[in-house]
């Protein structure tokens, strides 16, 4: 695996980054903020609302620690600039919303064929199609798992709040350099445009991954080693001659129509992070353990939707909450010990239905599965969950 080196390890005193201390900013500033501080030097995007403060920010930031920030003519020609800036061995980044993460889904599948650690901010808006741009939406959770075509495994974080969008994208980019692996933080709008206090540890506390290089000649060197479940890269520029193809590759990158190297190939790009699932899968309960009904919501929704908890208990009702901090890998095991001793669950978020089908995969058979879908433009309110709550209450 990658190495872990402390920050003041990794940057040099002289970049302008953001001093250790306690703010007032904004979500998809505090991004930006956390991308420089984990080494990220490139950014490549094209505007779209409501994640253009992280393009502006950038815009104003990259150059003061020595990056650069283009825009490009759309989000096709960003992301693929992204994977060239990778295998420049240079930490990488866009952000985007809707219709822009549609167009770059064949780029992700992409990355995910050759390895390339990149990492995508997408500020969720109301949907379908263009919708609602400048309204909250939490409808691109299914696309994230599967835009695109094939088989691969996807790491997409879900931050509630501006100290997590600080926090979650540091952890984007370790687990893209980590794995090799794309890596989305997939906000909404209301968290990346929203305004808290956030708190900037001291630097040494800030641990990030570098990437790992070959330790072998170049004449030795496989790009694509299936000896390894993550192998070690080469940048350009390094000394290392090697093919890169978004084809079905052989060890060394060459493109080949073989099913038994296929089978290894797509086996290990799934693999790096199915077994890996529990290091990287996050969530977090609240006033779980003795429940009976178990509120499922994430991002801004997991916000009411704790205020409403807190309401129900002040009724006498046993409710608590469970927010996956990763949608994928889906944490699912967090959930299984309450579902066990017999607790109802109920999912809430903006959209028609989507993490509620992953909670009916797993628990569908064991116990009782409520949902409350919202549409997108509105975030839902405590006492609209809590009206939902009284409904499927178990008597």
């Amino acid at each position: 695996m990658a190495e872990r080196i402390s920050l003041l390890e990794a940057v040099e005193k002289k970049e302008a980054l953001l001093e250790p201390g306690v703010y007032f900013m904004q979500g998809n500033i505090a991004s930006v903020e956390a991308a420089l501080i984990a080494g990220c030097r490139f950014y490549a995007g094209y505007p779209i609302t409501p994640s253009n403060e992280i393009a502006e920010h950038m815009s104003r930031r990259l150059p003061q620690v020595g990056g650069v920030f283009i825009q490009f003519e759309d989000e096709i020609a960003s992301i693929m600039a992204l994977i060239g800036a990778a295998y420049g061995g240079v930490k990488s980044m866009t952000a985007t919303s809707g219709p822009g993460f549609s167009l770059m889904q064949e780029g992700i599948g992409c990355a995910f064929m050759i390895e390339a650690p990149i990492v995508i901010v997408d500020v969720q808006r109301g949907g379908p199609s263009t919708g609602l741009p400048t309204l909250v939406g939490q409808g691109d959770i299914m696309q994230a798992k599967w835009g695109s075509h094939g088989d691969y495994e996807i790491v997409a974080y879900l931050p509630s709040s501006v100290q997590e969008m600080f926090d979650l994208t540091i952890e984007a980019f370790n687990a893209a350099w980590e794995y090799r692996v794309p890596v989305i933080v997939l906000t909404d709008q209301r968290v990346g445009q929203m305004i808290e206090k956030i708190e900037v540890p001291p630097y040494e506390e800030i641990k990030i991954v570098v990437r790992r290089k070959p330790e072998v000649p170049p004449e030795e060197y496989l790009p694509f080693d299936s000896r390894y479940l993550v192998p070690p890269m080469a940048a350009a520029g390094e000394g290392y001659r090697f093919h890169v193809t978004c084809l079905t590759h052989d060890d060394r990158g060459y493109p080949t129509t073989s099913h038994n190297i296929s089978r290894k190939l797509v086996s290990r790009l799934v693999a790096k992070i199915r077994e890996n699932e529990k290091v990287i899968g996050r969530y977090e309960s609240y006033l779980a353990d003795d429940a009976e009904l178990i509120i499922i919501a994430y991002g801004i929704t997991s916000r009411a939707a704790r205020r409403a908890v807190k309401e129900a208990r002040r009724e006498g009702l046993k409710v608590g909450l469970f927010r996956p901090i990763t949608a994928w890998p889906f944490p699912y095991w967090g959930l299984k010990e309450h579902v066990d001793r017999g607790a109802e669950l109920l999912v809430v978020e903006i959209n028609m239905g989507q993490i509620v089908r992953v909670i009916r995969e797993y628990y569908n058979n064991i116990t009782k599965i409520h949902f409350m879908p919202w549409a997108p433009g509105e975030v839902p309110r405590p006492s609209d969950i809590l009206l939902k709550i009284k409904e499927v209450y178990p008597r």
